[in-house]
Parts: C-alpha cells; structure tokens; sequence
C-alpha cells in the first residue's frame, strides 16, 4: 500500500540555489550558525564534503521512504526501463522506486535517481525516462550539487559559537530530515530547469526513446497540476508558473530538430 512521502522535491518543477565560500573553515551540523547570520557566506565546503552528504542523505531517503522489492510490478518495470543504463559521464548509477503516491522523481550527485511509484502510474515508460534524463541533466550540471550544498547552509545552519571545525560532522536524522526540508523548499533557475529539459531530450535520443517524451511528460504534468488542489504544491509551483508553456515548446522544438535528421 503506498505511503505518501513528506520530504521530496527536485522534479521538473525546479530547485537550486547558489552559496558563497569565502574562508577555509567547514562548519560543524552540531553548531550550526545561526539563521540571518552573515558568517553562511563564510563556509566553504569540498566536492568530498558533499559527494559524503550526498550519500548521508539518500541512505537517509531509503531508510524512511518505501522502496519496491525487484520482484514487484513496478520493481520489474524499472528494471527493464533502465537496467542497461549503469553509467552517464562517468558518473555510475542506482535506481530505485519509492512506493509513495506522489508524481514525482529526483537524482541525487552520489548517482542515485528515485521515482515514486505515482509517477510511473500516470506516465508511459518513454515519458518516465525523459523525467529520469531531466534528474540526471541536473547532475551532469552539477545544480544538485549546489542544491545540496545551499540546503546544508539554509537547514544546518544553527549557532555560530564555536562551529568552525575543519572537519564537516556526521549528519544527524534530524539534521538530514531539516535538509530533506530545505531542499523541498528550493528551486532551480529556469536556465537550470532549459538545460535538464535539453538533455533529458538528448538522454531520450541516445537511448532509442522518442525525443517528444521530454515534451509529453511536462504537458502531462501541467494537466495534473490544473487538477490538484489550489493549496497544493503542485498547483503552486507549476501550473500557474510563467514559462511552463515555454519549456514546453522549447523541448518539442529540440525534438524537432532530432526527428528530421
């Protein structure tokens, strides 16, 4: 029976910001600084610092969200969608589907990529691999990087007092819930949000799917946000948004220019 998930962002929808490191110090999660203080824009933090994170959190995201067995329905679907794809960039990969209700998905930098079982339910497999190509163009891009570094700096940040260390500390559960909470919260730039719809068109082509999938997935998604409640995230955030009718057009133009080759 499927759950809904509370702490799950990053679809098509967008997420992301940008953080800035001025010293060489690593602020420490169990002395975060406190919120408003102009010291965030002193810590700085490593690709290692944030590959680890990355791994914290979706050890996290597996532990308190249902992930399907092999043998399912959707276990075997995904398996057939994306067991050949083991790497992208040199980046490798794992897959899973959380067996929650929400039409939604997410790649993480460790090379993890999440579906929730509501997506697959509404979306045709070529349109659940466009979603995919999209995750995996934001960390090819290296936005769910930065994603992740911002939202250590917005969730973790608590108390200046003495939280300069030179090692970053293990994440908590509380802390990696607060985390899961700001990266909810975020958003990726629409130049961000062009760039993944680009190459999960690419990603489409490159593995035989029909590069329209890209377009079709996002036209799907607008319709269901017209249909969900007003207070809903999905009605705030993507069906009243300015340029979901340009990213749209945008994807079926690059589609275009695939299918007449």
């Amino acid at each position: 029976m499927k759950r809904k998930i509370v702490m799950i962002a990053f679809i098509l929808l967008g997420m992301g910001m940008t953080a800035s490191a001025q010293f060489g110090k690593k602020i420490n999660l169990g002395k975060a600084l406190q919120a408003g203080k102009d010291v965030v824009s002193a810590v700085t933090l490593s690709d290692a610092d944030i590959a680890n994170m990355s791994k914290e959190y979706m050890a996290w995201m597996d532990t308190h969200n249902p992930l399907t067995k092999p043998d399912t329905e959707y276990g075997k679907r995904l398996e057939r969608l994306t067991g050949h794809i083991k790497e992208v960039d040199g980046l490798k990969l794992n897959f899973g589907v959380y067996e929650v209700i929400d039409v939604n998905a997410f790649a993480c930098g460790d090379g993890s990529v999440r579906i929730c079982a509501g997506l697959m339910d509404v979306m045709t497999d070529e349109e659940v691999m466009a979603v995919v190509g999209h995750e995996i163009g934001h960390v090819v891009h290296t936005d769910s990087k930065d994603a992740m570094k911002n939202a250590y700096l917005r969730s973790a940040v608590k108390n200046a007092a003495g939280a300069a260390n030179d090692k970053v500390a293990k994440l908590t559960d509380s802390e990696l819930g607060a985390m899961a909470e700001a990266l909810a919260g975020a958003q990726f730039s629409q130049k961000q949000e062009n760039a993944a719809d680009d190459y999960g068109v690419e990603f489409c082509v490159k593995n035989g799917i029909d590069p329209y999938a890209m377009a079709n997935a996002l036209t799907k998604l607008a319709e269901l946000a017209k249909d969900a409640p007003k207070a809903s995230y999905a009605q705030r955030m993507f069906s009243s948004h300015p340029d979901t009718q340009k990213r749209i057009e945008r994807t079926k133009a690059k589609a275009d220019s695939y299918a007449k080759k």
